[in-house]
């Protein structure tokens, strides 16, 4: 069994595959709806990944600067971690450009173990003096911390998973004031906190979050706020903006779904109800740092950091923390910072607003069911056609309100959808296709068996019919005082005209033509039965041929269930007198031939209505004695209304030329002939519309002047 023909595939492609079509479109709109549950929603976050590969956000303001301790900083000032007096170093060097806030995006939580008074661990056998000298000396941790009072710093905060209970220090935190709720029910949660040792801890003007929070492996989203213990956090590039403007406090604005928006003075930031953005982000550009070795060693040009927003961050290979995003396999935590920081100041940051999932949704319900009404009427190269016309319309619209209006329209995921949708629906379909291909093919193969069977039959018919008609060889063997020449041609394989001759005694022979008003098998089987008929009446006894043809008349009619009619001439023509009499019952009149001088004659004369059309119609009989060598041509009108190509018919004036041509002394076969193959001439390959009859009868004169 093919598999089209399975029971399960004949279920689904009902009514063309539609029913199908619309369920699985109920199932791919609930998967879209809920993709996480069934792991798509990769396929949505691989869709708006492709949308910041192919059009990354274009640097424009550039608010954000990276003091970068980098390779070449470790090459110079060696390894890290430095003694923080560098740190203070590099602070003091940047002060005096005016940045507009500093952000050290490190956490420094034990104290520097660099510090002078912690040498003498590392340096054994000092003396107690230079021991007390260096004790005397203030730590790094003091040096850093007055580096940084008094000046725009943000530290950095770490959150963590789980409070490893370090220190009972309360957490020192941004001044946050949030309306509408508490945001810690729905922000990102920490519980406890990870951040620098006291002294350096307390002179920093600002604290915020570092984490940054991969999806699926991928940093797309940061959040602005975030739980830590009791405390809310700001994110660290929240801080330095708050810092930056000199903004009191930071609003957190709360709704009943979420967070709705972080505020710094007149700016409001929207965030998911989470707090946390779709940041943008730009592809890694050199411009954007600063070698720390160049500022420590003046060689950098500070104007470069004035009103700046500064980061301090490692960048060195191996001691950065390196995420993958959407632009970039890797890219370091302090360029993920800045990243952040321009898109906030340029308003650059993408957007998934809550309505977007059902635009999404209606969009899928459109495509989908245009899809499931178009695929199943259209050939399957238009319905591909379609199918990619579609995608490509709900990628390019995706595309284009990610570019101009930073809103994230997922159109993988939906296109995806659609593609099952097509498959499955093209798959009913061509399978439907294969059933009808399949039920046509065993229908054609049917009928040619039928046809097969029937040509079979018809052509037995032909074979039974032809060798009714008697041939004037076998029916008048020898010298005979008769020239018969008789010829029969259906128009189909078995037709409605007849001729016939017999022998009534020894001096008498009876013959006739007809002609069926049908055609085919019906007109075949009519005429075997009026031929069998008038040939019964006139040899049950002998009589006058107008006798016969009112008998037979009477015996054919009574046969007729179908309402035929048949034209009929019929004569009986005495061998040792000549004398013809003939009868014709609506046929076409016959043709006189004669021998000698004596001109063509029509014997119009002697007839009535054709045989079944008028009941007990009382036929008269004609008479003519024939001459020796007079010859008698009888037709059907297969004849004179044969059809040349340019649809003229063949006509009695043509018979009459052609008669005339062959001449008085032409025998009955070459009589025939000629007409015969002129016929053929005339239709010139036109199929015949109608049966072709010929009889010839030439009296060559009495018997005794035959020889016989």
């Amino acid at each position: 069994m093919y598999w089209s023909e399975r029971l399960w595939v004949r279920v689904l492609r009902g009514r063309r595959g539609q029913p199908l079509g619309v369920l699985l479109l109920a199932i791919v709109l609930g998967v879209g709806l809920v993709p996480d549950i069934f792991g798509l929603g990769l396929v949505r976050l691989a869709g708006f990944d492709a949308y910041q590969r192919w059009a990354p956000r274009i640097r424009r303001s550039a608010p954000a600067i990276i003091v970068a301790i980098d390779e070449e900083s470790l090459r110079r000032h060696g390894q890290w971690p430095w003694p923080r007096t560098w740190l203070a170093r590099l602070v003091a060097r940047l002060a005096e450009a005016r940045p507009a806030a500093i952000g050290i995006d490190l956490v420094m939580p034990e104290a520097d173990r660099l510090s002078p008074g912690r040498l003498p661990e590392f340096v054994p056998g000092m003396g107690k003096d230079l021991v007390h000298r260096l004790s005397s000396l203030p730590s790094n941790d003091v040096v850093l911390a007055q580096a940084l009072s008094g000046r725009p710093v943000v530290l950095g905060v770490a959150g963590l998973e789980r409070d490893v209970g370090r220190t009972g220090r309360a957490l020192r935190q941004a001044p946050v004031r949030a309306f509408g709720g508490d945001p810690r029910l729905f922000a990102l949660r920490f519980e406890g906190t990870l951040r620098s040792v006291e002294e350096v801890d307390r002179e920093a003007r600002g604290h915020g979050l570092l984490n940054v929070e991969p999806e699926r492996g991928v940093v797309r989203r940061m959040p602005l706020v975030a739980g830590a213990a009791d405390a809310v956090l700001p994110a660290f590039g929240v801080e330095m903006l708050r810092v930056a403007t000199g903004a009191p406090v930071l609003t957190v604005r709360v709704g009943a779904s979420g967070i709705e928006g972080v505020g710094i003075n007149d700016l409001l930031i929207p965030t998911e109800s989470d707090g946390s953005v779709r940041v943008r982000f730009a592809r890694h550009d050199p411009s954007r740092f600063v070698s720390a070795a160049d500022v420590l060693s003046g060689t950098a040009e500070l104007h470069l950091f004035e009103r700046k927003l500064v980061l301090i961050g490692v960048t060195a290979l191996g001691l950065s923390d390196y995420q993958a995003t959407p632009v970039a396999e890797r890219m370091s935590g302090v360029e993920i910072h800045a990243q952040l920081l321009e898109s906030i100041f340029d308003g650059d940051l993408l957007s998934r607003p809550r309505a977007a999932a059902w635009a999404e949704a209606g969009v899928l319900i459109a495509a989908g069911l245009l899809l499931v009404l178009a695929v199943p009427r259209l050939p399957a190269r238009t319905s591909v056609a379609l199918f990619v016309l579609v995608i490509g319309a709900m990628g390019a619209g995706g595309f284009l309100l990610y570019l101009h209006r930073g809103v994230l329209f997922d159109a993988a995921l939906p296109s995806l959808g659609l593609g099952v949708l097509f498959t499955s629906v093209l798959v009913v379909t061509l399978a439907e296709a294969e059933s009808q291909r399949r039920a046509l093919r065993r229908s054609l193969e049917q009928q040619r068996e039928q046809a097969a069977r029937v040509a079979g039959e018809l052509e037995a018919a032909r074979r039974i019919q032809m060798s009714s008609l008697p041939q004037p060889t076998t029916a008048f063997p020898g010298d005979t005082p008769l020239d018969l020449y008789a010829f029969l041609e259906p128009a189909r394989e078995v037709g409605g005209d007849l001729y016939d001759f017999f022998a009534l005694d020894h001096d008498r022979v009876f013959f006739l033509i007809g002609d069926v008003s049908g055609k085919g098998l019906p007109g075949s089987l009519f005429m075997a039965v009026s031929k069998a008929l008038y040939k019964s009446v006139a040899l049950r006894q002998a009589r006058p041929v107008e006798a016969v043809m009112r008998e037979a008349n009477a015996e054919i009619s009574r046969e007729n269930t179908g309402g035929l009619f048949v034209t009929m001439l019929a004569g009986i023509l005495d061998t040792r007198t000549g004398l013809l009499e003939y009868c014709n019952a609506g046929h076409e009149p016959p043709y006189l031939l004669p021998s000698g001088a004596r001109p063509l004659l029509r014997l119009m004369d002697g007839g009535g209505p054709p045989l079944c059309a008028v009941d007990c119609f009382p036929y008269a009989a004609s008479s003519r004695r024939l001459e020796p060598g007079d010859t008698l041509c009888l037709v059907t009108d297969g004849v004179t209304e044969a059809v040349s190509p340019g649809a003229a018919l063949y006509g009695r004036n043509r018979l009459e030329a052609l008669l005339m041509q062959v001449g008085r002394a032409a025998s009955a076969s070459e009589v025939g002939d000629a007409i015969r193959r002129e016929v053929e001439r005339f239709t010139d390959g036109v199929e015949p519309s109608d049966d072709m009859a010929i009889l010839v009868v030439r009296w060559k004169g009495p018997a005794s002047a035959t020889g016989r």
